[in-house]
């Protein structure tokens, strides 16, 4: 897809992350599930698919037309970055078809030695024409991922990195923020729990946003009703039996 169709169709609208890890309960040897969430996703209006692992990001193009922002997780000893972290992740995405390669675009050093820039830069110089998404969490990270050449930064990472830690909640004043000063596109993602939440982050002036364990992960979603249910009433049960 062109990226002036590309754009045109995510503007101001949800992109769905559908992802699974091996630790999770969707997750399994074959895939499968991955794309039915894709399509469940499309059925209902979204505008893009962010998806982790060729196999998964292979299986969801079969099932929908939809631009998809892809990324490869993986840990590497001693190394804090883990979304597509390396050249030989970014040759794999590109080589099946992502729309948006995405990458982690925070501080520390990746398992070559290159910055979250230098790394950009690279990826840049050897595909002119791919578009990247660098997922970030502060305002000076956004700003040397789009000095290098990301065409977005996504607030992915606020709340996840040590420097961050503690911001547990979707930051509007950060996106405003973003949105003002940084030259590339701002993606809201990260802490977006329901449709109102959502809605702000674009009022706020992200270009667009991806949603995920709010939809597609259905444990994450089952804890945070059991934890509010378990808050509220948990010791104060009351049995009655009239037999």
């Amino acid at each position: 897809m062109r990226k002036k169709a590309l754009m045109d169709k995510i503007y101001k609208g949800l992109i769905v992350s559908c992802q699974a890890l091996e630790s999770e309960p969707l997750y399994t040897r074959k895939g499968g599930i991955m794309p039915l969430m894709a399509k469940a996703a499309a059925q209902s209006g979204a505008v893009g698919i962010r998806a982790n692992t060729v196999r998964d990001i292979s299986q969801i193009k079969e099932c929908v037309d939809l631009p998809i922002i892809g990324i490869i997780k993986k840990d590497y000893p001693s190394c804090p970055i883990y979304i597509t972290a390396t050249m030989d992740e970014a040759d794999a995405l590109v080589t099946c078809g992502v729309d948006i390669l995405a990458l982690q675009g925070t501080s520390g050093l990746r398992p070559g030695g290159q910055s979250s820039a230098e790394f950009i830069r690279s990826v840049r110089e050897k595909y002119p024409d791919q578009l990247i998404m660098a997922d970030i969490a502060t305002v000076e990270e956004a700003l040397d991922c789009a000095s290098a050449g990301a065409d977005f930064v996504g607030t992915t990472m606020r709340g996840y990195t040590e420097e961050t830690r503690g911001i547990n909640e979707i930051d509007y004043d950060f996106i405003r923020t973003l949105v003002k000063i940084c030259p590339a596109k701002v993606i809201a993602e990260g802490h977006i729990h329901d449709p109102g939440q959502a809605v702000k982050a674009l009022e706020a002036g992200a270009f667009a946003l991806v949603v995920g364990g709010a939809i597609t992960r259905p444990a994450e979603i089952t804890a945070r009703f059991t934890s509010a249910i378990n808050a509220k009433y948990q010791g104060n049960f009351f049995f009655s039996f009239n037999g």
